[in-house]
């Protein structure tokens, strides 16, 4: 008697139609976990660092935030600071105490130096003595002519034996660092309308978000 054996494992074989119809699926579903990403990500980001600010501040205190409310800490931080810059600029007193204790720390040996630097790093991005406030363009090569976004930070450099030259920052695309160079000033050109805000916006967005565009950098895949 003759035996049929049959294999248990039986190929099956999609037609074309069906092949291009799991694709359009499988497309559809990679492109909305992307999209997905795009949406979710510089939120949860944004939600992290504000997070990690707050209870990195909390932490000074510990014991007050835990038995009052998470966040105290910071709020009480934030009021001070506040309550400092108002009094250190609107009240001759203020202004006076907050001077004194500024020379102090300028004529601490050691300290000096610490407290220079970083002050004139703070003021050159916040306060009334603003130091990056001068969007220029910077001539980086001459043919093919390129220029470069940078902000112009010394006008004289006579001081140190370039009457010519003039020192411009140039900030990196998508990094909180960036090049100072001596350049003649003859290779710079001054933005007109253009703030300084917009200037660093398309620089560190690499010219993706544009100088009087408030459009969404990031655009769904088509």
């Amino acid at each position: 008697m003759n035996l049929e054996t049959s294999n248990p494992q039986t190929k099956t074989h999609l037609n074309p139609l069906e092949e291009s119809k799991y694709s359009r699926i499988l497309n559809i579903l990679a492109k909305s976990f992307f999209q997905g990403l795009l949406i979710l990500g510089p939120f949860l980001v944004t939600v992290w660092i504000i997070w990690y600010v707050v209870s990195s501040i909390d932490s000074l205190i510990p014991s007050l935030s835990e038995k009052t409310y998470p966040g105290i800490t910071f709020l009480i931080v934030i009021a001070t600071t506040t309550l400092i810059g108002f009094l250190g600029s609107k009240f001759i007193l203020g202004r006076v105490v907050v001077d004194s204790f500024d020379f102090l720390l300028e004529k601490t040996p050691g300290i000096k130096y610490i407290y220079t630097s970083l002050k004139e790093v703070m003021t050159s991005f916040v306060g009334d003595k603003k130091k990056f406030n001068q969007p220029v363009l910077i001539k980086t090569n001459e043919n093919p002519e390129i220029w470069r976004v940078g902000f112009l930070t010394q006008s004289d450099l006579s001081s140190v034996g370039y009457p010519d030259y003039v020192s411009v920052y140039l900030p990196h695309s998508y990094a909180v660092s960036g090049w100072v160079v001596f350049v003649l000033a003859t290779n710079i050109v001054h933005l007109e309308n253009v703030s300084a805000a917009q200037a660093m916006k398309f620089a560190v967005s690499g010219g993706i978000a544009g100088f009087h565009s408030d459009d969404n950098v990031f655009k769904a895949p088509e």
